[in-house]
């Protein structure tokens, strides 16, 4: 068990010293900056594998490509057979890279929030979701990740996204994807993490989110039927779960003896389900040593990243102080369980 960095595209010198500083030994990339034809090339990802390597990191895996490669895969629609195509030339050019891992969500339009000023401790501030702000059905509502982070994919996806989607509908999008892309992994010698839906609620914007209960992962293991198939276990978005903490637990006993946890996420909320909000370690609803010995007692052996971090006074736009402290904080509970 160990803790990489994770949650940035670009691996640069501000991010390979702070590693390094950190003693942190490896990395988990986001969403590529790289040329966007709709798949990844084998040549840009073998030099990043070897830049990595060249100043002694270790990539570990690459954790979503941009959401509007999957777009009509997750909706559904015409093209999506299209796009099925290329996700499988990006699986299969991690594998000849030596890139070991895809990390990958179900969700079109994204994570959803409604605040990033919940106040934590100290003047911190942490991102919280209130279901009652939000609308469950209207089709002009959506996640963050389309309306905030990315305004010219809003257009994209409100020209395509026109309909309801009902869960139903959505989990025959996902066996359809997963059954095309499952086989191309396991030929590639690459795992496919799926990453629970954030927020965990039936649904949003007029759209079923499929991954927000420990039964749904248990659903997605039958249909994918794959060694290659696995889960990016977000202990946070687990913990937001309906009914709390119970799920992380469930999730580990599980899933952990299965194998089936390619990598982690660890952070924490406070609240669960449809009113909650994110916060320091040792804050939430989880004990967080408890949850790195049961993982260790399951036989894990993989990465863990800090994900997502509160925002703390004087920091920059990454996070770095409160990423410090977070991957700080999980490499001293690692070293004491031994």
């Amino acid at each position: 068990m160990r803790v990489a960095l994770g949650q940035f595209a670009v691996l640069d010198d501000e991010k390979i010293k702070f590693c390094k500083q950190l003693g942190i030994n490896s990395v988990l990339l986001n969403t590529l900056t790289l040329p966007d034809i709709g798949y990844w090339e084998y040549e840009d990802l073998l030099k990043l594998r070897q830049c990595c390597e060249e100043h002694e990191l270790v990539l570990e895996g690459i954790e979503n490509v941009p959401l509007h490669w999957m777009l009509k895969i997750m909706l559904g629609l015409d093209g999506r057979d299209e796009e099925i195509r290329n996700y499988q030339k990006t699986i299969q050019n991690l594998g000849k890279a030596g890139i070991p891992i895809l990390g990958h969500h179900f969700m079109p339009d994204g994570t959803w929030r409604t605040s990033y000023t919940v106040p934590l401790r100290g003047g911190a501030r942490g991102m919280g979701f209130d279901m009652d702000l939000v609308s469950a059905d209207r089709l002009d509502w959506t996640g963050d990740l389309v309306k905030t982070r990315d305004p010219s994919f809003a257009e994209t996806f409100f020209s395509l996204a026109k309909e309801p989607i009902s869960t139903e509908k959505m989990w025959d999008n996902y066996a359809y994807f997963i059954r095309a892309v499952a086989p191309v992994a396991e030929e590639a010698g690459v795992k496919l993490a799926l990453h629970p839906d954030d927020p965990p609620v039936p649904m949003l914007g007029g759209r079923g989110r499929l991954f927000i209960s420990v039964n749904a992962f248990r659903q997605a293991m039958e249909i994918a039927d794959s060694p290659a198939w696995g889960i990016n276990f977000c202990v946070g978005s687990t913990s937001s779960m309906a009914g709390g903490a119970k799920n992380v637990y469930e999730m580990i006993d599980i899933f952990g003896p299965l194998g089936k946890f390619v990598y982690g996420h660890f952070r924490d909320v406070q609240g669960d389900s449809t009113k909650f909000n994110e916060c320091f370690l040792g804050d939430g609803n989880l004990d967080p040593v408890d949850v790195l010995r049961k993982l260790k007692q399951v036989g894990f052996t993989s990465f863990l990243i800090d994900d997502h971090v509160p925002w703390v006074d004087y920091d920059d736009s990454f996070g770095h102080r409160s990423h410090a402290h977070q991957s700080g904080y999980l490499q001293g509970m690692i070293a004491a369980l031994g």
